[in-house]
């Protein structure tokens, strides 16, 4: 909205710094950081008057949960929404459709979110939606995207795989792009959504996450710099660095409630919504690979989830004390705030890593 001020800068000059996109990422974060710190106490409160007894803990997961967790409210989510819709609307170029199939995408995983946690807290039990049921909704909304994204896309990348630290090397996946790039969002929704266990220990990898991705896109939406780097030019996807300057804001305006002790959970809402946003982004900017880099803390956590329960079926026996495996460390003696800061450090470390794949070509 405030883009289109840019128009007037003929009449008035200073206002040709709308058409900046780092002014408005700077303008983006600074919104949703105010927005989320205003309306977060208030909306706290509501959560806390509408659930009662908050969030249902899980009785099979760590017992000091069951104290020290108990009462908390839970759809925190929907402080990072509010603040991450108002900001984009506000600091986007609206006529771009990057920014609107992302958003897309995040509200209906948000969605999902907000009726497997309005379940929850309703039944007072820790099973919501039906899984299947749930799943086929995250393929379908993902599915809707990818197919937006490879039919407005122009070039021959609309359908490509590339691959990080490779000058050059792309494979055109055609059809199965579309599966492919459904599986990278409703995968990375689920895995943030596995992460999401402790307080502020998904919060902080995501935002380390959505900065990474929103050099990314800044620069491979800017042909001067991506041929500079050496990188693949995806135009357009630059406007998408001013969603990820509200994601930021709203992640930090969350995290100052979500530190331990947490006042809110993020909830499903929060967490699907989060990470279909990040899948989204990696699928239109086309590193779907540097995602599974940068977001290796995710990976990580999805990955002990699977191992531990194909496990347990095949032979009986688990590989981990508890999964997923920010649990494991909790059961071998580590305190929640250091499984969380060892965590932070390790999805920083990752960013590092997926960041330098933009130079080492």
């Amino acid at each position: 909205m405030l883009y289109l001020l840019g128009d007037l800068s003929a009449q008035f000059s200073g206002l040709n710094v709308f058409r900046y996109i780092t002014f408005r990422v700077g303008g983006a974060t600074m919104t949703a950081l105010i927005f989320v710190f205003l309306f977060g106490p208030a909306i706290i409160r509501g959560l806390k008057l509408k659930q009662g007894r908050g969030q249902p803990i899980r009785e099979d997961g760590p017992q000091s949960h069951l104290v020290t967790k108990k009462g908390t409210p839970t759809m925190g989510g929907l402080m990072i929404l509010s603040g991450l819709i108002v900001s984009t609307l506000l600091w986007a170029n609206l006529s771009s459709f990057y920014v609107w199939t992302v958003l897309g995408v995040t509200v209906g995983f948000g969605l999902i979110g907000f009726y497997d946690d309005y379940l929850k807290v309703t039944k007072q039990s820790h099973k919501g939606f039906s899984g299947r049921s749930r799943l086929a909704v995250e393929f379908a909304i993902a599915a809707i995207a990818c197919i937006a994204i490879s039919h407005l896309s122009s070039g021959p990348l609309s359908n490509a795989l590339t691959f990080p630290f490779v000058k050059g090397f792309v494979i055109d996946l055609g059809w199965f792009f579309i599966p492919f790039g459904a599986f990278v969002i409703v995968g990375a929704g689920n895995a943030v959504n596995l992460t999401d266990g402790l307080d502020g220990l998904a919060i902080v990898p995501v935002m380390v996450a959505t900065a990474s991705f929103g050099v990314m896109a800044y620069l491979s939406g800017n042909a001067i710099f991506a041929e500079y780097l050496q990188i693949h030019f995806v135009p357009g996807t630059g406007e998408l660095a001013v969603l990820c300057g509200a994601m930021l804001g709203a992640g930090l305006g969350f995290l100052w409630f979500n530190a331990p002790p947490a006042a809110i959970f993020m909830g499903d809402t929060g967490s699907l919504a989060l990470g279909g946003m990040l899948g989204a982004i990696a699928v239109a900017t086309k590193h779907e690979i540097v995602l599974a880099i940068v977001g290796g803390l995710f990976v990580l956590e999805a990955a002990s989830v699977i191992i531990q329960v194909a496990s347990f079926k095949l032979t009986g026996k688990r590989v981990f004390k508890m999964a997923p495996i920010h649990h494991h460390f909790e059961q071998l003696g580590w305190t929640e705030p250091q499984v969380v800061i060892r965590f932070w450090i390790i999805a920083v470390v990752l960013a590092l890593i997926g960041l330098s794949s933009l130079k080492i070509r």
